[in-house]
């Protein structure tokens, strides 16, 4: 069943601040292999200008897909999310991600499409520091692929 195009511009209250840590950081740059200083040294990451150590580009991801289970967990929405897979996912950032930000994340589906009878969801993710600076745009498609013989 296709969803409700009436959701297309809903936003969902902004998510409890995450207090983004050093270890974190540190842990996903070396999960995802990236062994740039600035994500594990604060002495390189104040030599490049930056407060304390910054996080790599798609740590951000974490917080802003958690936060969109507000939209796939709305009822009203209708999402099978039994049949979703991840789709796309794009950031643009005003500034990095540093350790010691406390963000929140507000999510709006953006457009909702049917195509060969899958549903695709796109959310928006708007990250902002606790001074209320925005500090990163996150895109997420989700695809809920259609159920078989429909």
């Amino acid at each position: 069943m296709a969803l409700d195009q009436s959701f297309v511009g809903r936003s969902y209250p902004p998510t409890a601040p995450y207090e983004v840590g050093r270890e974190k950081i540190r842990e996903f740059a070396e999960a995802v292999g990236d062994t740039n200083p600035a994500y594990t040294d604060q002495e390189a990451a104040k030599a490049l200008g930056h407060p304390d150590v910054i996080a790599p580009p798609t740590f951000v991801f974490a917080i802003t897909f958690k936060a969109a289970g507000l939209v796939v967990e709305d009822p009203q929405l209708g999402l099978d999310y039994s049949r979703v897979v991840h789709g796309d996912q794009k950031f643009a950032y005003t500034r990095p991600v540093r350790a010691g930000d406390r963000l929140s994340v507000t999510s709006t589906i953006e457009a909702i499409k049917s195509m060969a009878g899958n549903d695709i969801l796109d959310v928006r993710g708007e990250v902002h520091d606790e001074s209320g600076e925005h500090v990163v745009t996150a895109w997420t498609k989700l695809v809920a692929r259609a159920a078989e013989g429909a």
